[in-house]
């Protein structure tokens, strides 16, 4: 179990890094200004996380600070969430930040969500299906967490997918497209938008038809929106395709373009745990360039939150560095925007 949660821990980063050069660019755009996936592309060789890997450590944290409780879980990912916007993190995405605003103005963590179909769910909730084992506390944990940033029943939907998603990985064998369908419908209404787009997922899978081409034919052939039906889709398609080779998932799901820090850190979450640690390539690990939420303390949150057997503090951070590597964060972003507005188009 140690294995699979570490491996979604840093699958989740590995993929956000590898993505995040890549986001906002169409397809064809990002192969010309950046070439292929296949290292990091954000500074000088090296690669820094947005906040889907943040968000990912906060509810990693916050499941080991309350042993699985989902009252006290929902209580300390908002307390956590809370802080975190006082760092200024960069990229926020707008329903989430106007949440939390509505925390600090006293709001209780389940009525603080905005109604908003966004993938900011999404993009942490793969954690909660490698660590929590029982499916019904994973649901219940995976709804505790989306109500303080969503109320949007969608949004939820795709959580819960993801998190059942990343649940069916950390199993022995991997699985075929027609059972995950089977599946579904304990997390998902097959009345329902989304199971209807999942089941096109199965089609396209079965037919061994590439993600991209299936993010085309779903009407994203310029990049995959922060829409949670369009991003879930996409990212399961990913993962389907490529349940233990992490590599190949990733590549995949980035050649969509569009969300691509989300979209790779949702699918990095999934394979991340079926692969385990040693199935995400050595160079991507030794190539981040993190501090204080290194790769060696989210090894050790992994670790920690595999081990608890009740109540456990989370490891420490030092508070202070997380203002100055946010403030270098947005520089080079900054300079990524920059050196958007040049050739070639």
């Amino acid at each position: 179990m140690e294995n699979q949660i570490v491996g979604s821990l840093l699958g989740t980063a590995a993929g956000d890094a590898l993505g995040l050069p890549y986001e906002g660019l169409s397809p064809q755009r990002a192969l010309r200004m950046l070439g292929p996936p296949d290292q990091f592309r954000f500074v000088f060789g090296r690669g820094m996380v947005s906040d889907d890997t943040e968000q990912t450590c906060f509810v990693a944290q916050a499941l080991l600070a309350s042993g699985g409780d989902t009252k006290i879980f929902q209580q300390q990912l908002a307390r956590r969430l809370r802080w975190w916007l006082l760092g200024l993190p960069a990229g926020i995405g707008l329903a989430t930040g106007r949440a939390i605003f509505k925390l600090w103005f006293g709001f209780r963590p389940d009525n603080a969500g905005v109604f908003s179909a966004g993938n900011g769910l999404a993009m942490r909730s793969a954690i909660i299906g490698a660590a929590v084992v029982d499916p019904k506390s994973c649901r219940e944990l995976v709804r505790a967490s989306t109500r303080i940033t969503h109320s949007d029943p969608k949004a939820e939907d795709g959580a819960q997918v993801v998190a059942l998603a990343t649940q069916i990985a950390c199993e022995p064998t991997p699985i075929s497209p027609a059972e995950f369908l089977d599946r579904l419908p304990v997390v998902v209404d097959p009345a329902s938008e989304l199971y209807e787009r999942l089941n096109k997922v199965v089609d396209s899978v079965t037919r061994d038809e590439k993600t991209t081409s299936f993010a085309a034919e779903m009407g994203q052939e310029k990049g995959v929106t922060g829409y949670v039906l369009d991003t879930v889709p996409v990212a399961i398609h990913a993962y389907l395709s490529h349940q233990r080779d992490f590599e190949e998932a990733i590549t995949a799901v980035i050649n969509c373009g569009g969300d691509t820090d989300t979209t790779a850190a949702i699918v990095g979450g999934i394979v991340g745990a079926a692969a385990g640690e040693q199935g995400i390539p050595h160079y991507l690990c030794e190539n981040l360039m993190e501090w204080p939420r290194s790769v060696v303390w989210m090894r050790k949150l992994g670790g920690m939150l595999a081990r608890a057997e009740g109540v456990a503090q989370p490891p420490r951070l030092f508070v202070p560095a997380i203002l100055l590597r946010n403030l270098f964060f947005l520089i080079v972003v900054l300079l990524h925007g920059l050196r958007r507005l040049l050739p070639p188009y």
